[in-house]
């Protein structure tokens, strides 16, 4: 599964990236026309694929559902016998369209008073069980709950279904937040501010309320609480264990400060460890909705600079290598629905001389089912309209591999005259690491091995810094000081009665902390290291670390400076560009070059 704590979006996708056991198939390849227009040589209105991406991202999201609403709604034509509806099902049904107009066919042949495939009427009901007194209505609303019944479905499933204001919405979201995102990142700054200041005004009134002030409760250290019951838990002591947790959740809150939140979200993850189920939580979390997906990203680029820094960080490191060139070819790894380059074509596109030909190559895990690259297809039509809107040519293509660390140089189509840029967004984090994988050569270091062959003309490298440990114990505190931190920034530049903050907090980061503390072995989805160590390893693998750029530097912190909360911090070391909050470095970025090349 590849998950990362500093990408919202990435959640997006988690639950599409499990099988990384699974034998790794053939590189799945495409690539879309080389055109700055999303409209195709044969005329397809542009629209058309807007609705396709939607489409796609819905089917991602709620793809169990989704499956469970097509069976429903199979089912409904089964019962009419015929295919009256079959253009609306999803796609994937040919076999079901030609079972039912087989029914159809055959049921010409039929006596009429034939029940076969039919509901039964309220008489015949009645007369099969008079004894016992049991009826049936013959109604559309009774056979639509029955048949909810049967295939499973959750009553979530229609608010996640994109289909119609919310489709037009999401479509108006997305388009704003690729063309003009940063316009819109200030907006949601000043607005914050002012909700922060608003709060802070209500905070001073309920200060000056003496009867808030005796009827105070004694304070309680949630932090000790926690470590308590993760060290009772570590020794299996279940019964310690279990009242401690009880006290725990007690005093926490997915609505108080940031320690209650953190504790209400670690509580969650003590619980599913102490009871087993945390493999399961896991894998049947809720998701979001595309348009709450958006205002949620939409949030956490304005609250913090950590996303915006590394953007940034990147967009400025491609600049200078592709500076004086004609083109260039991006090789990143990890999907994000493309949100993460608008801001590279907005640099491109006003570039002196013209913008570079640009094509993107996504390394992703392949999605299950008949078309394993139909996500990156989605993100890919995304960034093709952006890149059109802003001038910028324009060719995308995807290698689906379960297994990164098995994709290489020949996998990739790499041309003679390109600038070759290789990106990772925080995203080898999730690769397996020697505490699982023992019986070889670290996938870790395999992938970055593969990379520096791949002699590209920079390697980009964010990661999120932090050291989860081998052991339960080690990885809890590990993951209490990160979270405690991303948590406390939140609380500092959002106000906590954010329905947005508690979505960010709760379905985004909270799963996240629930699988580092409720699983183990394999089910790990997140294995973060220290800057230093994936120095080590990057050294190991033939590459060379390239010096931070002064330029880049002083652009990241008048960012910083100029937009953002003062505690927000920011550094270097050995090279790194540091990030974090309140002297607690939470990412790191790094720029690299192959062992035997001469540059920097």
């Amino acid at each position: 599964m590849i998950i990362t704590m500093a990408n919202p979006e990435d959640f997006f996708w988690e639950a599409l990236l499990k099988e990384n056991e699974a034998p790794s198939p053939p590189p799945v390849l495409f690539d879309l026309p080389a055109s700055t227009h999303l409209a195709s040589s044969d005329g397809t209105d542009p629209s058309l694929l807007d609705n396709q991406l939607l489409s796609y991202v819905s089917r991602m999201l709620m793809e169990d559902e989704m499956g469970c609403a097509a069976a429903a709604a199979n089912l409904q034509c089964v019962e009419r016998g015929s295919t009256e509806e079959a253009s609306d099902l999803l796609p994937g049904t040919e076999v079901v369209r030609a079972f039912l107009k087989g029914m159809e066919e055959a049921s010409k042949f039929l006596p009429s008073n034939n029940s076969f495939g039919k509901e039964e009427t309220v008489d015949q009901v009645s007369r099969h069980d008079h004894g016992r007194g049991r009826k049936k209505k013959n109604n559309d609303r009774d056979k639509k709950q029955e048949l909810e019944e049967e295939v499973g479905r959750s009553n979530k499933i229609a608010a996640l279904t994109i289909a119609g204001p919310e489709e037009a919405g999401a479509r108006e979201m997305l388009n704003e937040l690729m063309l003009r995102g940063h316009e819109t990142c200030i907006k949601d700054m000043e607005k914050l501010r002012i909700d922060m200041d608003n709060e802070a005004e209500k905070k001073k009134k309920k200060k000056s309320n003496k009867e808030e002030k005796d009827g105070s409760s004694k304070v309680v250290d949630l932090r000790m609480l926690l470590i308590q019951c993760a060290q009772a838990m570590a020794t299996d002591n279940q019964q310690c264990a279990g009242e401690l947790l009880k006290k725990i959740k007690q005093h926490a809150s997915a609505t108080g400060d940031a320690m209650q939140r953190v504790a209400h979200c670690f509580a969650k993850g003590l619980e599913a460890r102490l009871d087993g189920s945390g493999r399961r939580l896991c894998q049947d979390q809720w998701r979001m909705s595309l348009v709450e997906f958006l205002k949620v990203y939409k949030l956490y680029m304005a609250a913090c600079s950590f996303k915006k820094v590394a953007l940034i960080f990147a967009s400025m490191t491609i600049m200078q290598a592709v500076e004086g060139k004609g083109r260039l070819h991006i090789v990143d790894y990890g999907m994000r629905c493309g949100l993460h380059w608008p801001e590279l074509f907005r640099r491109l596109g006003s570039r002196e001389g013209g913008p570079p030909e640009v094509r993107i190559t996504i390394v992703d895990i392949p999605q299950p089912g008949f078309r394993p690259s139909q996500r990156i297809e989605a993100s890919g039509c995304c960034l093709s309209r952006c890149a059109g809107e802003l001038g910028v040519p324009f060719r995308f293509q995807a290698v689906a591999a379960a297994k990164w660390e098995t994709v290489g140089a020949n996998d990739l189509h790499i041309e003679p005259d390109e600038v070759l840029v290789v990106n990772d967004l925080f995203s080898f984090s999730a690769l397996m690491d020697e505490s699982v994988f023992c019986d070889g050569p670290s996938p870790r270091d395999v992938a970055l091995r593969n990379i520096s062959r791949m002699q590209p003309d920079v390697f980009i490298q964010g990661i999120a810094n932090a050291n989860h440990g081998a052991s339960f114990l080690s990885r809890f505190r590990g993951a209490l000081l990160y979270y405690s931190a991303l948590f406390d920034m939140l609380d500092a530049t959002t106000p906590r009665e954010s329905e947005l903050r508690l979505a960010l907090e709760q379905n985004v980061l909270g799963p996240y902390a629930l699988n580092t503390i409720a699983c183990e072995g394999a089910d790990l989805v997140e294995r973060p290291e220290k800057y230093r160590q994936w120095q080590s390893r990057n050294h190991r693998a033939g590459m060379r670390q390239l010096p931070l750029r002064p330029d880049v530097v002083d652009a990241v912190r008048e960012e910083v400076k100029t937009h953002h909360h003062k505690d927000f911090l920011l550094g270097e070391d050995g090279r790194w560009l540091l990030q974090g909050w309140m002297g607690r470095v939470l990412f790191a970025h790094s720029a690299w070059v192959p062992q035997d090349t001469s540059t920097g």
